[in-house]
């Protein structure tokens, strides 16, 4: 024992000078490597997209779904552009078969960032015929047909207009499918599939629901909801076995959203903060911006706040809170709490939606899984 007392630190410690070339022959390695990989970068970057391609072109994200009901934001904003909030677009997800509810700016592209395959989409469900909910079909019905080979047109479902509506997007791309269908043929562009086909109902009055889809453990139904004066103006409840959504479109506060939203797993709310949109109308009139000073003043009336959606979450009694079609959109740090504005103590179990959030109901399950924050 007294032998190896004897030994000092330094003598069990490699010198100072042996450290020292330890480190430069290190940092030599990584130089070189760095420099070979930079020199090598072009067949680098060549092979990763290789593989990368071989698995991106090949998958759709539905495919590794567990049963259940899954929803995804592939829009979670309004009218007014920024990061992670592109238009309104709600991608719904019944065992394999994909709908989407609305489709507003980059929808489709954000299904894809996703790995969503935009030619296993089987329908689209509009709530109405605002700018901002639509201005995505045209590309969204095109790359569906072409991207798969559809044959048949998209099925468009939607209040009286919507006959309208997709009359006028297959009218502006007729001659783009004349093209599409000249340059790749039946193989690709089978002019049987091109465009869409409007699905028009009758909006449902106060108090009762109109069925569009009851069959394979999937109902679609279609409730009215005030977004004066846009009318009509709808919300969809989707049922999956024993799961359930409520999407309520734009509306001011209703009680019809709370009536038939009791018991759903998810509720799936738009929100408008007025707090903050009353300091853009402030700051637009000290501007002299009439036009922006007039918009912000409208828009207060026809929309529901994050307190009035977290009363109906609450007063339903449902199972999580998403809050979508966000205005103003949320910008920088701690504006979330600016645009709640108490609603957290309302109703706390809540998700402020992005772009890319995802949720995932499981057949035969109570859980209620966040599975993806955002893109």
């Amino acid at each position: 024992m007294r032998s190896l007392q004897r030994f000092s630190t330094a003598e069990l410690t490699p010198s100072n000078g042996d450290t020292v070339k330890k480190v430069l022959v290190t940092l030599s390695v990584i130089a070189l490597l760095g420099g070979v990989a930079y020199l090598q970068r072009a067949v680098i970057a060549e092979r990763i997209m290789a593989k990368g391609l071989q698995t991106r072109l090949g998958a759709d994200i539905v495919d590794s779904f567990d049963d259940g009901l899954h929803l995804a934001l592939c829009g979670a904003g309004g009218p007014l552009p920024a990061p992670n909030a592109s238009g309104p677009c709600v991608a719904v997800v019944a065992g394999k078969r994909l709908f989407i509810v609305d489709a507003g700016t980059d929808g489709l592209r954000n299904l894809g960032r996703m790995g969503y395959a935009a030619g296993s989409i089987e329908a689209v469900f509009l709530t109405h015929f605002h700018s901002d909910h639509i201005d995505g079909l045209g590309e969204l019905a095109t790359i569906r047909w072409v991207s798969a080979a559809n044959t048949e047109p998209l099925p468009v479902y939607g209040p009286m207009g919507v006959t309208q509506v997709v009359g006028g997007f297959n009218m502006a791309y007729a001659l783009d499918e004349q093209y599409r269908h000249a340059h790749h043929g039946d193989t690709v562009a089978p002019p049987s599939g091109a465009g869409m086909t409007a699905k028009p109902f009758a909006a449902p009055a106060t108090g009762t629901l109109t069925t569009l889809f009851d069959e394979a453990d999937l109902k679609v139904e279609a409730l009215a909801v005030n977004h004066a004066p846009i009318k009509p103006a709808v919300g969809y409840r989707f049922t999956y076995k024993d799961r359930s959504l409520l999407i309520s479109g734009d509306t001011s506060k209703q009680d019809n959203i709370r009536q038939f939203s009791q018991g759903v797993d998810l509720l799936i709310h738009e929100a408008l903060a007025p707090n903050l949109v009353n300091m853009m109308h402030e700051a637009a009139e000290a501007a002299d911006n009439e036009i922006l000073a007039k918009i912000t003043h409208d828009i207060l009336d026809y929309h529901t706040s994050p307190v009035e959606a977290a009363e109906t979450a609450r007063d339903a009694g449902v199972g999580h809170l998403l809050y979508y079609h966000i205005v103003p959109p949320i910008v920088f740090p701690g504006q979330e709490t600016l645009f709640l504005n108490g609603a957290e103590d309302v109703f706390p179990d809540y998700t402020v939606g992005q772009d890319g959030t995802t949720f995932f109901l499981p057949a035969g399950s109570k859980d209620i899984i966040h599975s993806r924050k955002s893109l």
